[in-house]
Formats: structure tokens, sequence, C-alpha cells
């Protein structure tokens, strides 16, 4: 379904999503309107579901990165994850097979913040927190 000149456009991509079409020509021996092409067909597939904007947490003040595992009491997993999507804090989260349930990802400023989300969490199920030291990758 792609080719290798999908892939380098890709990673061109995925490395700045900002980078102009004809850059991208210029870099796969291609003409800016190709390249259009070539995604818009990408994005049609839905290999490309979209753009986005990384931001550094640290530099807003969400200087502490958590991960936390929740293991259910019972089945209410559509509220849980209803209860996620409301969570500005929570930057990913993951039902996973297996023990525990769920795995989120958490930026926060104030370990106050962090208290509180815990608390609520605690009507779904418990949970065991890990704090980032350092991201590798």
């Amino acid at each position: 379904m792609i080719d290798s000149t999908d892939m380098m456009m890709i990673k061109m991509l995925l490395q700045n999503s900002r980078i102009q079409w004809k850059e991208i020509g210029e870099l796969v021996h291609m003409s800016a309107p190709a390249v259009t092409n070539r995604i818009n067909k990408l994005e049609k597939a839905g290999i490309i579901e979209g753009y986005t904007v990384k931001l550094n947490e640290r530099l807003l003040g969400n200087n502490q990165c958590i991960f936390i595992v929740v293991m259910m009491k019972d089945y209410r997993h559509t509220k849980f994850t209803e209860f996620i999507k409301t969570r500005d804090e929570i930057k990913e989260a993951h039902r996973v097979s297996g023990e525990p349930c769920f795995i989120l990802k958490v930026q926060l400023a104030d370990p106050d913040l962090l208290a509180n989300l815990l608390d609520e969490i605690l009507t779904y199920g418990h949970y065991k927190i890990n704090i980032s030291i350092d991201q590798v990758k």
C-alpha cells in the first residue's frame, strides 16, 4: 500500500509536521503537487491521522511526569474511560491486557494536584505510581 517514498515523507513529517511540500519534494525528487497528491492519499487511507504540536510540559510548569497503573475494583471501565477523557492532566491513557487494567501518563505542576487526582481514581480502583526521573527517548 505504501512504498519507500511514502515512508520517507512520513519520516520527514514526523520530524517536522510544518515542513513545506516543496522541501519534501526536493528531498524525494518529486514536484510539490506530486507530494501533495501522495500525502492526500496517505490521509484518505487513514495512515496520516492528523498533525499536532508537541509541547514541552516542563516549560509550561507541569514539571512532574507520573505514570499511574490502575487496577479496577469492578468492571466499570466505561465510567473510568469517561473520567479519563475529562482530565487535561492525563496526557495518555492505555487500556492494557493483564494486570493492571489501565496505564496513565500524567503531567502536573503540583503534588497536591496529584493527591486530588489519586483520590478520584480511588473511586474506580486501586493504583500504583511511578514518577519519571528523566525522559530517555
